[in-house]
């Protein structure tokens, strides 16, 4: 296996579907963020692997007095517990609308001094915060978001209730600090969202405190939701890729449990397979909703039995045009993971 290879095709496919979620529907979503939520989690996901800081380093090609200088920025701050020092300063000057240099500096005085000089100078080159003047006479303020973003959330809390179902249905049985570690949202959102679902009786909560949910099925057609939806399905076939790897599996084998196949078909209008291979999304829809129903009924029957495992399938479909992102090809083509 050729890891860079993979890892940079991954990459451009990945930042293709954020470009394209960016601006979905109009909307331009800030995304000065992602850098530094990237940096994050893939040096959590190194070091939960067994990765030394100094090789984590080297892997992004940084001294390592650098890397720990950065690594500062992002760490939980320690004037505000549960939070990153980046995402601490950035939530103040949004609460304030208006703040000075001396204002941040005194409001985190717990924090080093030259590491939240060096946060405010990244939300700054970021355009998340706007700074006029320099020195000790600086003044910052947040930067307006875009107004079709704000009219775009028509009901954000319903969105994160609904994202937060999906992680109780794959994680349960789970707490609400599994689900920040898990979704990468904030404490209050998810203990909002978690409320919202036990009220609703989405979610429940066992004696044991955890939660669970019978069910998470978001209907085809259903308005809110699509998020979640987009995520469930995306974190479904990383879930399965990452597995084999962990398994040492490189290659597919015909009688796999874990992984997943993409077939390519040419049709054209009059082609006697047009109308069969068109709609192969919607079948596998019916058929596998028609499975579902009957494993959900056996299953509130019987009772849950403590050897029960979870089986993820997914399937998707798309048809290219001569799309500039997706490519075209000429002949039948077909992939196993």
């Amino acid at each position: 296996m050729n890891p860079n290879a993979l890892i940079d095709a991954v990459v451009r496919q990945t930042t293709v579907l954020i470009a394209h979620l960016a601006t979905a529907t109009g909307v331009r979503a800030p995304l000065a963020h992602v850098a530094q939520q990237v940096f994050v989690e893939l040096v959590s996901e190194l070091r939960a692997q067994g990765v030394g800081r100094k090789v984590i380093a080297d892997m992004f090609g940084m001294a390592l007095r650098t890397y720990h200088a950065r690594l500062e920025r992002l760490n939980e701050s320690v004037t505000e517990r549960g939070t990153t020092l980046w995402g601490a300063v950035h939530r103040y000057i949004g609460e304030r609308g208006t703040v000075s240099r001396a204002d941040v500096l005194r409001r985190f005085r717990n924090d080093d001094e030259d590491t939240v000089k060096g946060v405010l100078t990244d939300l700054v080159d970021t355009g998340l915060v706007y700074r006029t003047g320099r020195g000790e006479r600086a003044v910052y303020r947040m930067a307006e978001l875009d107004e079709a973003a704000r009219a775009a959330a028509s009901d954000p809390a319903e969105v994160e209730a609904t994202l937060v179902w999906v992680g109780i249905n794959r994680f349960a049985p789970c707490d609400e600090a599994a689900l920040v570690a898990a979704l990468k949202l904030d404490a209050e959102v998810v203990s909002g969202a978690v409320r919202r679902l036990l009220d609703s009786g989405r979610a429940q909560r066992g004696a044991d405190g955890l939660l669970r949910c019978d069910a998470c099925v978001i209907p085809v057609g259903a308005t809110v939701g699509w998020e979640a939806a987009v995520f469930d399905h995306y974190q479904a076939v990383v879930s399965a890729v990452c597995r084999k790897l962990r398994a040492g599996q490189v290659r597919s084998r015909f009688d796999d449990a874990c992984g997943g196949s993409t077939y390519g078909f040419d049709v054209w209008p009059g082609h006697p397979h047009e109308d069969e291979v068109r709609t192969l999304l919607a079948r596998e829809r019916g058929r596998l909703s028609d499975l579902r129903a009957r494993v959900d009924a056996y299953n509130a029957a019987q009772g849950r039995p403590s050897d029960a495992v979870r089986v993820l399938y997914y399937c998707g479909q798309t048809v290219v045009d001569d799309d500039p992102v997706l490519g075209h090809s000429d002949g039948d083509s077909g992939d196993e993971t």
